[in-house]
């Protein structure tokens, strides 16, 4: 079963990944350096490096490697660095309106990664079965047998309800509920399948190795065909008591909008989502036109393109207005299709928020673009694999950043 984010097994989870992720930034480091760096106790550091050796996942370096003695003339520390031969990690992101899979050895480096167009809201089944697919294609790529393999994560475009994993909104995924993704996935692979909301693992990958990096305080903001928002609060994502905080594409902000797919009107997806986007320029452009076009346009200096690209910056910064006033975050990452159009749509979101926020408050968050792109998804589904261990269930926490 899952464990609440206080429990022992949690925090063990948490100190687990804060190890590994010392030694993926370090390359080799003490123990003794781990425990600096991480603050954690030196017994707790020897714990969690001890079962990292029995799982095959850290080794110690040894001969010509180690370090020399130590000025006194003592023993030298061992060191410790991962073997990313050991395992690898898939990562799976089940878009609105495409699968994504990567393998990833265990130091985060990606071997081999491929994507599909597929109706995913509406077709869980076919999208199981292309995902599973796919895994075997991108093992057979990077010529690793499916034994190695540690745990697969797993992002999926709606909210994931705490405890049970499960998608928490008919009208959001409605194909998707009452399936358990982790299960029939698993006995689809035969290893063990993690699942997160792809805001939240979107959140995780750009705090552990993107533009987040560093950052203990931040929001992430996805905007594809729908709008997500991952928290980071204080080091640790933030999924709420239910596990559904960060549904920011369902904040109302136009009362007199649009019909939502939730059923509400006016919900900030209607105006700032990429399906949203594109259909408000059909009329005047076409029919046939994408994102990649008006994203083209907007480029090229398409006054309307400019305008709805612009209007959708404004809208989701009036939703996060009051998101930063409450939680008080140093940085909004924002990623997804829609952030490809670079200042356009973060000047928008930049202008709302100064103009909605107290003048101290709202000069006081940045807002940039993320790191990853459109790959945040599936590489924070790689990183909660990583995180939750060959034998151990989901963890959500991040590890608390290197000085």
């Amino acid at each position: 079963m899952d464990e609440a984010p206080g429990s022992l097994g949690a925090l063990r989870r948490l100190n687990r990944l804060r190890v590994l992720d010392t030694l993926r930034r370090r390359g080799s480091v003490s123990r003794a350096e781990i425990a600096r760096r991480t603050g954690l106790s030196r017994t707790t550091v020897s714990n969690l490096v001890g079962s990292l050796l029995e799982e095959g996942v850290v080794v110690e370096q040894v001969g010509e490697e180690r370090q020399p003695a130590t000025p006194n003339g003592g023993r030298p520390p061992t060191l410790l660095t991962l073997d990313p031969s050991a395992g690898a990690v898939v990562g799976i992101d089940f878009g609105h309106d495409e699968v994504r899979v990567a393998v990833a050895d265990l130091a985060y480096t990606v071997l081999s990664e491929t994507s599909c167009a597929l109706d995913v809201d509406h077709r869980a089944d076919d999208a199981l079965s292309a995902a599973a697919t796919m895994v075997e294609q991108v093992l057979d790529d990077a010529g690793l047998e499916r034994r190695r393999v540690l745990g697969v994560g797993a992002a999926l475009s709606a909210p994931v309800r705490a405890g049970t994993r499960a998608v928490a909104s008919a009208a959001i995924f409605p194909d998707w509920v009452d399936k358990n993704v982790a299960e029939e996935l698993g006995r689809r692979l035969r290893v063990p399948v993690y699942i997160g909301n792809d805001a939240n693992l979107g959140a995780l990958a750009e705090a552990t190795f993107g533009a987040g990096r560093g950052v203990a305080n931040l929001v992430y903001v996805m905007l594809a065909t729908g709008v997500g928002a991952g928290l980071v609060l204080d080091g640790h994502l933030y999924e709420g008591d239910t596990g559904v905080a960060g549904e920011l594409g369902h904040v109302v902000v136009a009362p007199d909008g649009l019909i939502c797919r939730c059923g509400n009107r006016g919900c900030l997806e209607t105006i700032a989502g990429a399906r949203a986007i594109v259909q408000a320029l059909r009329q005047s452009h076409g029919g046939d036109i994408t994102l990649a076009d008006v994203l083209d346009l907007a480029e090229a200096g398409d006054a309307g393109a400019r305008r709805v690209v612009a209007d959708a910056g404004r809208a989701v910064g009036r939703a996060l207005a009051g998101v930063c006033s409450v939680l008080d975050p140093r940085l909004v990452i924002v990623g997804g299709e829609v952030a490809a159009a670079g200042d356009l749509v973060l000047d928008g979101i930049r202008e709302s928020i100064e103009l909605t926020m107290t003048p101290s408050a709202g000069h006081a968050v940045s807002v940039v673009p993320g790191d990853l792109g459109v790959r945040a998804e599936v590489l924070g589904a790689i990183a909660l694999a990583m995180s939750s261990g060959p034998s151990q269930l989901a963890a959500t926490h991040l590890p608390t950043a290197a000085a």
